[in-house]
């Protein structure tokens, strides 16, 4: 058996969650795939919950993570603004700076762990 550590991230404002980790792993679905619907799709949930997210981060912050163009004979189609971009970013990069600093503790308490 082995053991997986992950780091949850949550930052608030006021009683939301602003930035977390469901709202990063959207922005990243959406990068991946273009498209709110495949993104939803892809992380087993509702357009509605995948739109809802979405909407409640682009009112949370200066500027929008995610443009959003309707179909039709232009195809249409979902990215993420250079803000996204610097979100998913700056979020990956904290993940990984505090792994790195508490490795010596996580592989301390992950000894505590039955085989």
């Amino acid at each position: 058996m082995s053991a997986t550590v992950q780091f949850r991230l949550r930052i608030y404002q006021n009683e939301a969650i602003a930035i977390g980790p469901g709202k990063v792993a959207l922005l990243e679905a959406i990068a991946r795939t273009g498209s709110i619907s495949a993104a939803a799709r892809e992380l087993g949930m509702s357009y509605r919950r995948a739109w809802m997210l979405i909407d409640e981060t682009n009112r949370g912050l200066k500027s929008p993570a995610v443009h959003t163009a309707a179909g039709g004979a232009q195809g249409g189609g979902t990215h993420l603004t250079p803000v996204g971009e610097a979100l998913v970013r700056h979020y990956r990069d904290i993940e990984r700076t505090a792994h790195a600093a508490a490795a010596r503790q996580i592989r301390a308490l992950t000894q505590l762990l039955a085989d």
